[in-house]
């Protein structure tokens, strides 16, 4: 498994604390302790009751429920991303589980920024800057696909506040926080780290080349 806490891959012996059963069914707590960060990930699992003469038994799984921590983390975003864009993804990550209404707000409020700085987008509403972002031809053909996701997603056409105050705090449609995070990673590497990377590279072989005697590139 991957550490919610704090993203690593391991494995380790899963401890199941029974305890017990009441109307809902039959309720266990996992335990895993990441060997990295040595904090507990603690799981809560609801089990249908299977009735064995007088004694009650847990069934099937029906439900599960991660309560430490109370969502998994998503890493922060590179280094690379400027504050005014990492601040409102850090805070919609850390809200997600608590409230996908809140984080969902600030994902698309933080998309549009960063639509309106790096896409050079007119200032319209959210659904308008996206067609424009699109018809540009600017973003990769995935990104451009998972753009327009979080307008489908979302499902703009029934909620079209959504696109006009990118601020309120409205129902979501299931998966729309998670997918518009999803897609503001994506669009985070390409406009900030890739392009950071390729000038740290360039940087480098022109020291090379410097060192050689030839002419850097242009």
């Amino acid at each position: 498994m991957k550490c919610p806490h704090c993203q690593t891959a391991f494995h380790d012996a899963e401890k199941t604390i029974e305890l017990g059963g009441d109307p809902d069914g039959m309720w266990n707590l996992l335990q895993n302790t990441c060997p990295l960060c040595h904090r507990f990930v603690l799981t809560l699992v609801n089990n249908s009751v299977v009735q064995l003469g007088d004694e009650n038994y847990s069934g099937a799984e029906r439900l599960r429920y991660l309560v430490r921590p109370k969502a998994a983390c998503r890493p922060a975003p590179p280094k690379e991303v400027p504050e005014e864009f990492s601040a409102d993804f850090r805070e919609a990550s850390l809200v997600l589980m608590d409230s996908p209404k809140a984080s969902a707000a600030l994902s698309r409020r933080c998309l549009q920024h960063l639509l309106r700085e790096k896409a050079g987008v007119k200032k319209a509403d959210l659904a308008k800057e996206i067609d424009e972002v699109i018809s540009s031809g600017g973003l990769p053909a995935h990104l451009m696909e998972a753009v327009d996701g979080v307008r489908n997603i979302g499902n703009f056409a029934a909620h079209p506040v959504k696109a006009k105050d990118t601020g309120l705090v409205l129902p979501v449609e299931p998966g729309e926080a998670e997918w518009t995070l999803d897609v503001l990673e994506g669009l985070f590497d390409f406009y900030f780290v890739q392009p950071a990377r390729l000038a740290a590279r360039r940087m480098a072989l022109n020291k090379k080349l410097e060192s050689a005697g030839k002419p850097p590139l242009k």
